[in-house]
């Protein structure tokens, strides 16, 4: 390295440490205090709060200062000590600064300060303070419940870039992985790329047993950290995990080679990063070490494998949508909407295995400047002038080389279809909904996939069809989510649009004709589809084709839960 290149982020430190003994303590003491998401909005109020969510802390640190500012025991107000205690570990544990030792000590009266050190969580400073070298942050989700998360701190903790094996905390993409993940019970479940856990702890909540991967050591160091601490409300055995979970180290699917399981999730390390200089740092939370969106592409053509009959997969990836026109390629999954295919979702659909099972839903894109500064912004390299230029001539120079027009970002959801049937064929849905949806996708998910087996499940009718077969036996009702928007010139007899609108899941618009708008209008449960359609089709005078495309549209609605099976 010469002289003037710039300094690289310190390595981490190790990562924190904990018995079943000092787990249960620290668990005590946490609940006591209580250290919860509802305790620190109301410590540091709305604004503060706010803006910490948006990874700006100044106005937190205002806050805590002022709190711990004050005398340890204010008279009238015996809450008062408990303040000081939770706003002394959002110091520590949120903000990375350092808090008075006694104060911290106070708020772990079961773990101690010596205990608190032991497990690799704060280190003594000059002048009787401690300061954080871990993130601990309240969790709290309707399944499994109240937890906490350790991870390492981030670059606003850090005031600086991140070291390249960064075990990364409670994201985004983490929590929208959460969300959007269909929950059934299963008998075994596996976590491809664990980082600190946090897909790990939902999965335990509906699946006997679980496997967790990562090429991280660190990061499954995290992870057992973060079991022990929420083993309470896991419903784990401390002295035993390994009856429930095992964790292991390698690459993606490597370390369960031949093994297969229900359920399958993974926020994967998607991120697209020039591979043009080989001694360029590699986040290993977020950087794959392939070129382009290969990880992604090997982990969907891998997963089939590694499924039972019936077993779903659940992932976020990034694809890169190539300049130009694009056909699918020879070999990819059959089925999808029949409209062909749109440039983003090339190469996404030539992933599919055949036989398989996918919907892929593209959430955003971004051309190659936008995503380079995205990521650079993550890591934060903009503190660094020098390195952040050259990273960004990096991206573009390695996007250009490959003819990438912009790199798309979403969910991709995978099942193997049992071998009798019941669920269908092949097919391979692909679309972009980059509407507002709802942060808890997963029931929704579950429910569209349902009427989609519904229907497969129909038997074959004079058309040779039994998806329509099937169809034209239900007894729909319009779901309770969806409201009609009509919109006409003033002084217009009829509208000129009409919208059917979802409040939930999806959040869907659906465009309606006349026809469409009958049969939604008469939907109450009492008449089946075919009666509704026949019905309609008379009242328009609809010929064979109008009949057709009317009950291919009502398809179309149920299949995206604009209407919804009748309580019979």
């Amino acid at each position: 390295m010469s002289p003037t290149a710039p300094e690289l982020p310190a390595p981490s430190l190790p990562a924190p440490r904990l018995t079943p003994a000092t787990a249960a303590a620290l668990a005590a003491d946490l609940a006591a205090l209580p250290y919860t998401t509802a305790a620190v909005e109301e410590l540091l109020g709305p604004v503060a709060a706010a803006a910490l969510d948006r990874e700006h802390a100044e106005p937190a640190r205002r806050v805590v200062a002022r709190v711990l500012a004050s005398a340890p025991h204010d008279d009238g107000d015996p809450g008062s000590g408990a303040r000081r205690g939770l706003a002394a570990l959002v110091s520590v544990w949120m903000l990375g600064d350092a808090a008075d030792a006694a104060d911290v000590a106070a708020a772990l009266p079961a773990l101690g300060l010596d205990g608190a050190r032991e497990a690799g969580l704060v280190v003594k400073e000059g002048g009787g303070t401690v300061r954080g070298i871990v993130d601990l942050s309240p969790y709290e989700a309707d399944e499994p419940g109240r937890m906490w998360v350790a991870s390492d701190q981030t670059a606003l903790q850090r005031r600086g870039p991140l070291p390249e094996d960064h075990v990364l905390g409670i994201g985004r993409a983490s929590l929208t992985l959460a969300g959007a993940t269909q929950r059934r019970p299963v008998a075994r479940a596996l976590d491809v790329g664990v980082g600190c856990g946090i897909q790990t702890l939902h999965l335990l909540a509906h699946a006997e047993h679980v496997t967790a991967t990562d090429l991280s050591e660190r990061a499954l160091e995290f992870t057992r950290f973060n079991l022990l601490l929420n083993a309470d409300v896991l419903g784990l055995d401390r002295q035993r995990l390994e009856d429930r979970v095992r964790l292991v180290t390698g690459d993606m699917l490597e370390p369960v080679a031949g093994e297969r399981f229900d359920l399958v999730v993974s926020n994967p390390p998607f991120v697209i990063t020039p591979r043009t200089d080989p001694d360029a740092p590699v986040l290993t939370y977020r950087d794959g070490g392939r070129e382009g969106d290969r990880i992604v592409a090997e982990l969907i053509a891998a997963l089939p494998e590694h499924l039972t009959e019936g077993g779903t997969a659940q992932l976020l990836a990034n694809w890169e949508i190539p300049a130009g026109e694009a056909e699918i390629p020879a070999g990819a999954a059959e089925g999808g909407d029949g409209t062909g295919p749109t440039p983003w979702d090339v190469r996404p659909r030539s992933w599919i295995a055949p036989g398989m099972q996918a919907w892929i839903v593209q959430r955003d894109s971004q051309d190659p400047a936008g995503y380079a500064e995205t990521w650079l912004q993550d890591s934060s390299l903009e503190l660094d002038p020098h390195r952040y230029e050259a990273a960004y001539r990096g991206y573009l120079e390695d996007f250009a080389a490959r003819g990438v027009a912009g790199v798309g970002f979403g969910h991709v959801w995978l099942r193997r279809p049992v071998d009798d049937g019941a669920q269908g064929r092949a097919w391979t849905v692909a679309e972009e909904l980059t509407q507002p949806v709802d942060e808890a996708l997963g029931a929704a998910w579950a429910a569209a996939v349902a009427r989609r087996d519904r229907l497969a499940a129909g038997a074959p009718d004079g058309a040779g069809d039994p998806a329509l077969a099937a169809l034209r036996g239900l007894h729909l009702r319009v779901a309770e989510d969806v409201s009609e928007e009509r919109h006409g010139r003033f002084g217009a007899e009829h509208p000129e649009v009409i919208l059917a609108r979802q409040g939930a899941g999806f959040r869907r618009t659906a465009r309606l004709d006349t026809a469409t708008a009958g049969v939604l209008s008469a939907s109450d449960g009492e008449l089946s589809v075919g009666q509704l359609v026949g019905a309609v089709a008379a009242l328009l005078e609809l010929d064979d084709a109008g009949r057709a495309g009317l009950l291919a549209a009502i398809r179309e609605l149920y299949e995206d839960g604009f209407l919804v099976e009748a309580a019979q």
